[in-house]
């Protein structure tokens, strides 16, 4: 199992989005400039990200995502999963026939290791990780990019 972009891209852009989101809805443009992620890679994780009610989208003028749940309460499996992401270190994907279509010599390994990465990764929630790796402290200082809606009002990180 090796975790593809998609599933790093979706653990960094809800820490954007959960930093910037006291300032209202947080656009994917405001995300993809911030986190240098294409905005149609965001589109699509962010649709996935919706439809698993992570996300909660706002339209119109100043529109974009904010949380649906507290940060506290969304896991990093939560996120990775919604992204259609695997979880998943056994070569048949738990079904058992990885070896000429019979379970190898292995499996059992691979199978406990799965369901202990699911166990690590449920027990991570998206606040914690901020706490751990500074973000609270780290995004109230430095320059940040800003960036402005039509109607003048300014989106992005604070100043």
């Amino acid at each position: 199992m090796r975790l593809t972009t998609k599933g790093r891209y979706a653990v960094t852009a809800m820490i954007d989005l959960a930093m910037n989101q006291s300032l209202g809805p947080v656009s994917l443009k405001s995300i993809s400039v911030n986190q240098g992620i294409s905005l149609s890679y965001l589109e699509q994780l962010f649709a996935k990200m919706k439809r698993k009610n992570l996300v909660v989208g706002a339209r119109g003028p100043g529109g974009g995502y904010v949380l649906a749940r507290d940060v506290d309460s969304i896991s990093i499996a939560d996120i990775i999963l919604a992204v259609d992401e695997p979880l998943d270190i056994t070569e048949c994907e738990g079904e058992e026939n990885c070896h000429d279509g019979k379970r190898c010599l292995t499996h059992d390994l691979w199978s406990e290791l799965t369901d202990q990465l699911h166990v690590f990764l449920r027990g991570i929630r998206l606040g914690e990780l901020m706490r751990r790796s500074g973000i609270d402290q780290a995004r109230n200082s430095g320059p940040a990019v800003r960036l402005a809606r039509s109607d003048g009002h300014r989106v992005g990180l604070p100043e």
